[in-house]
């Protein structure tokens, strides 16, 4: 690893150290970097985390007006939760605040964050809405916009990963008390770390204010939403396996790993049949049904309208057509999902 020396800037003490990953997405870094200078809120250091990017020889370049305010650190690709623990070992502040290096904060971010440790000091852990910006078909829904905010271990088995880094700020020593981020986890380790931080009764805040700015792309992490689902099903299995939980709380658990693997098993599935790939497409839609029958000890309700009914009688249609005619199934598979594609994009075939 390789460390830069510390000014002024970084020689005594802070309130908050602002943890900045990087990799592959230097283009936004200098705007991540500007945002965090903008703050009103002043006591902090800026740690910068470059976690073996591809492109470090530019990295160095658009940050080098930077380099005397910040600590810049350095080293092989090892994952975004092993570059955040990086940046957490280096940190001299109480407080840590992760900036994820494609996002951004308004300049009042840090300023109410810490209004919120200040005006209730029992709060380890504060976290607020953010706004989605960038390549995305939705560019001012936020974040929480349809959700509850989850304030416990509870709240955050059943709702699953809604408490996003770049809009976090948290006391380090429960940070370290929780043992850092789970550096073999490469997709969800922020949801692990929240999990623990929580199962360990740490008291969590939440500001319905959109105060960060959250870049959607293409090359990020969290811009593939299977890759996502899978990390969840990894980190719920985990927890599973690791951990003593009361009956209800394992229950709650199961309940939400078996609905993602209904979804991953199902689009799975779907992309198998779709390619005419009969056997895995006929084992990741039994999986799919077993794991739905699981989030509901009686699938068959009697409600016509209840969906897991209808995603039941779906998938049976599907392991029944895969059975008895298969090659039929494939193509009215392939043809509905051309009927869908071209209602989703009527001017397309006339623009060809």
């Amino acid at each position: 690893m390789e460390i830069n020396q510390r000014g002024d800037y970084g020689r005594s003490a802070v309130t908050v150290s602002v943890i900045i990953p990087v990799y592959n997405c230097v283009e936004y870094t200098p705007a991540a970097l500007d945002s965090v200078f903008a703050q009103t809120f002043t006591d902090f250091e800026i740690i910068l985390v470059n976690d073996g990017s591809p492109d470090t020889q530019i990295l160095e370049y658009l940050i080098s007006p930077y380099k005397d305010r910040i600590v810049y650190l350095k080293q092989t690709n090892r994952g975004p939760s092993a570059a955040r623990n990086t940046g957490i070992r280096a940190a001299r502040g109480k407080y840590l605040a992760f900036l994820d290096g494609d996002d951004r904060w308004p300049s009042e971010y840090l300023a109410a964050q810490m209004s919120l440790f200040e005006q209730k000091p029992s709060l380890d852990l504060v976290y607020t809405d953010a706004v989605h910006f960038g390549d995305t078909r939705l560019p001012r829904k936020t974040f929480m916009q349809s959700l509850s905010p989850p304030m416990n271990f509870e709240d955050l088995l059943a709702a699953g990963s809604q408490i996003i880094p770049s809009a976090t700020v948290v006391s380090k020593r429960v940070v370290i008390d929780a043992g850092l981020f789970d550096e073999s986890l490469r997709g969800p380790e922020d949801y692990d770390l929240c999990l623990r931080i929580t199962y360990r009764g740490a008291q969590i805040g939440f500001q319905s204010r959109v105060l960060a700015l959250r870049r959607v792309h293409s090359k990020s992490l969290t811009a593939d939403d299977m890759r996502m689902l899978e990390g969840l099903e990894r980190v719920l299995t985990k927890w599973d396996k690791s951990q003593r939980l009361s009956q209800k709380t394992r229950s709650l658990l199961l309940s939400r790993l078996a609905s993602i693997r209904t979804y991953v098993y199902s689009e799975k599935g779907k992309r198998h049949l779709l390619s005419g790939n009969l056997d895995q497409a006929r084992d990741y839609l039994l999986g799919a049904y077993t794991s739905l029958c699981q989030t509901n000890s009686q699938p068959t309700v009697r409600h016509r309208t209840n969906p897991v009914l209808l995603r039941t009688a779906k998938l049976r249609v599907l392991l029944w057509g895969l059975r008895t005619v298969p090659r039929l199934t494939v193509f009215g598979a392939q043809m509905w999902e051309n009927f869908l594609w071209a209602a989703k994009f009527p001017h397309a075939r006339t623009n060809m």
